[in-house]
C-alpha cells in the first residue's frame, strides 16, 4: 500500500496521533473509489493524483482532498522543518492550500512565520463547508494576514471537528423533528400534558439506569426539574456546571468546581486489580481544555450547527474530558437535551426519551463512547502508584484537543432517529389510548384519579386482569364492574402495545 496525504505525513515524521478514521491511498490503476472497513474508511486515488515524495506536497494533497485534521497538523508542525514550510508557502503565497497551511500553522503554534501579510486575493474558508460541518459565514472571523475565513468551531486549546458525510447529510435533510412535532400537535392538550410528565420521568429514570443507579424520589424530582430547565439557562461555565453537578449527585460528592486530581473510568476486580477503560485529561490540562469546550458550546448553535451535531459535540466532549468525580454521564446526557432544546429541535415543554433508547441497547452506546476512548487510550501511558492512585506519564493534553466526532455524530443521528420514529411515537400512542380508556372507565365507575391509575397499573401487571390478591384491593367494585373495567384496559393495551 502507498499512503498519501495525512497517512503519508504520519509515516514520514512518525507522528504520534490517535489514528485516522479516513485514510487515503494511491492505487496502481483504476479510478477513485472509497472502501469502508470496520475501523476506517479508505479512499483510493488513481496514479495521476500522486503528489510526489516531498512532505509539503502531501500536506497540499491532504488539505485539498481530505480536509483539515487538526490532531495530525498539530503534531506535524511540531516536527516538520519550519523553513521548508515557509519556502513552500512563499513560492505560492496566494494559493488556497499554501495559505491555509500557513494560517493553520500560526493558529496552532501561536507564533508567526517570517512571511509578509497578504494584501490581495479572495478570502477562503479554513474549513471547506463541503467537507466539514463548520461555523456559518456570519459567525466566522476574517483573518486579514492570510485572507482566511476562520470558521473553525473552537480554539487551539480545544477544537472538535465533524466531517460532512452522506449519513449526516441524509439525516439533516430528512428533518425527522418535523414529523415528531406534527405528532405532538395531533394530540389534545390533556394528552400532551400527561405525555410531558411521563417523558420527563422516563428520561430521568433511563439516564440513571444507564449507570445502574436507582435514584430516590427526591433525586428523581431534582433531575426532572433539571430537564424542564434545559435550553433556558446558561450551563457551560465552570460555576454553572458545578451547580448542575450538585443537583444530581449525593451531597457528599458534590463539587465546587472542576477536579484537581486524576480520575479514570473503570471497575475494581479486587485489591490492586483495577480494570481501566478510559483515562481523562490530567488535572493540570483540564481547565484549558474545558475553556476551549465552553467556547465551542457557545459558538455552535449561533454558528448554524445542526442541533443534533451540536448536542453530540457538547455532550460527548464533556464526558470525554470528565471534569467531575461523579455525575459526568448524567450531565453529558443532560447537555445533549440542553442543546436539542436550545436549537429548537425539541419543542418547549417536552423531552425526547433519548436515554431510553440508549438504555435499551447498551452495546450501541458503549460503541459510541469507545470509538474515541480507544484512540485516546492507545496514546496515554499510565500506572497505579503504591498508594493506589492512577498516575499519567508525559504531556498528554494533545490527545484530547482535537477529537474527530464524525463517527459519534453519525451514531447519535441514528439514536435520535430511532427515538423519534419508535420510542416517542409509541409512548404518545400508548398514553393517548389509555387517556381514552380512563374516560370509558369513568363512565362505568366514577373512580378517584389515583384509584383509576392503580387499577390500570395492577391490571397491566397481571396481563390484562386482576389476580385475586390484587382484586381484593378494590372491595368497593362489583364483579361485573371489575370485569368491565378489565376489558377496557385490555382493549387499550392491545391498541397501544404494552411499554417496557
Amino acid at each position: 500500500m502507498n499512503p498519501v496525504g495525512y497517512a503519508a505525513l504520519v509515516d514520514i515524521f512518525a507522528l504520534e496521533v490517535s489514528g485516522l478514521e479516513h485514510v487515503s491511498m494511491l492505487a496502481a490503476h483504476g479510478h477513485r473509489r472509497t472502501e469502508t472497513r470496520e475501523t476506517e474508511v479508505v479512499e483510493w486515488f488513481p496514479p495521476q493524483y500522486d503528489p510526489g515524495p516531498h512532505w509539503t506536497s502531501h500536506l497540499g494533497f491532504a488539505l485539498k482532498h481530505e480536509g483539515v485534521r487538526l490532531e495530525v497538523l498539530a503534531a506535524l508542525f511540531d516536527r516538520a522543518p519550519e523553513g521548508e514550510l515557509t519556502a513552500w508557502v512563499a513560492a505560492s503565497p496566494t494559493g488556497r492550500y499554501t495559505r491555509l497551511a500557513w494560517f493553520l500553522h500560526e493558529w496552532l503554534k501561536g507564533s508567526l512565520l517570517p512571511l509578509p501579510d497578504l494584501t490581495q486575493g479572495n478570502y477562503v474558508p479554513a474549513l471547506d463547508p463541503e467537507k466539514h460541518l463548520c461555523l456559518g459565514a456570519g459567525k466566522a472571523d476574517r483573518v486579514r494576514r492570510q485572507r482566511i475565513v476562520n470558521n473553525l468551531p473552537g480554539t487551539p486549546a480545544y477544537c472538535p471537528l465533524v466531517r460532512r458525510t452522506a449519513v449526516l447529510a441524509e439525516f439533516i435533510a430528512a428533518r425527522p423533528e418535523e414529523a415528531a412535532h406534527r405528532q405532538l400537535n395531533a394530540y389534545p392538550p390533556e394528552v400532551m400534558y400527561r405525555a410531558a410528565q411521563y417523558l420527563y420521568l422516563k428520561e430521568t429514570k433511563s439516564s440513571y439506569a444507564i449507570e445502574r443507579l436507582r435514584p430516590d424520589a427526591r433525586r428523581t424530582a431534582r433531575f426532572v426539574e433539571l430537564l424542564r430547565r434545559a435550553g433556558k439557562e446558561d450551563c457551560f461555565s465552570e460555576s454553572a456546571l458545578a451547580d448542575l453537578q450538585r443537583t444530581i449527585v449525593d451531597e457528599r460528592y458534590a463539587a465546587a468546581g472542576f477536579r484537581d486530581f486524576q480520575n479514570f473510568i473503570g471497575q475494581s476486580l479486587g485489591p490492586e486489580r483495577e480494570l481501566v477503560h478510559y483515562v481523562p485529561p490530567r488535572p493540570e490540562d483540564l481547565r484549558g481544555l474545558m475553556a476551549g469546550w465552553e467556547t465551542v458550546c457557545r459558538r455552535m448553535l449561533p454558528g448554524g450547527t445542526h442541533p443534533v451535531v451540536a448536542a453530540t459535540v457538547a455532550g460527548f466532549g464533556f464526558v470525554f474530558l470528565h471534569p467531575f468525580e461523579d455525575g459526568n454521564g448524567r450531565l453529558h446526557r443532560y447537555l445533549m437535551h440542553h442543546l436539542l432544546t436550545a436549537g429548537g429541535f425539541t419543542p418547549p415543554g417536552i423531552v425526547f426519551p433519548v436515554s431510553a433508547v440508549l438504555q435499551k441497547n447498551p452495546a450501541r452506546y458503549d460503541a459510541l463512547l469507545e470509538r474515541y476512548g480507544r484512540r485516546v487510550m492507545s496514546r496515554v501511558k499510565w500506572r497505579f502508584t503504591r498508594a493506589g492512585a492512577l498516575e499519567v506519564s508525559g504531556d498528554t493534553a494533545a490527545c484530547y484537543r482535537y477529537p474527530d466526532m464524525t463517527g459519534i455524530a453519525e451514531g447519535m443521528c441514528g439514536v435520535v432517529r430511532d427515538t423519534l420514529t419508535a420510542e416517542f411515537g409509541e409512548e404518545l400512542a400508548y398514553l393517548a389510548a389509555f387517556d381514552a380508556a380512563r374516560a370509558e372507565m369513568r363512565a362505568v365507575v366514577e373512580m378517584p384519579e389515583n384509584r383509576l391509575d392503580l387499577f390500570i397499573r395492577l391490571c397491566l401487571q397481571g396481563g390484562g386482569s386482576l389476580s385475586a390478591r390484587k382484586r381484593a384491593q378494590f372491595p368497593e367494585l362489583t364483579d361485573g364492574e371489575c370485569a368491565e373495567l378489565e376489558a377496557i384496559v385490555a382493549e387499550a393495551a392491545g391498541q397501544a402495545g404494552k411499554p417496557e
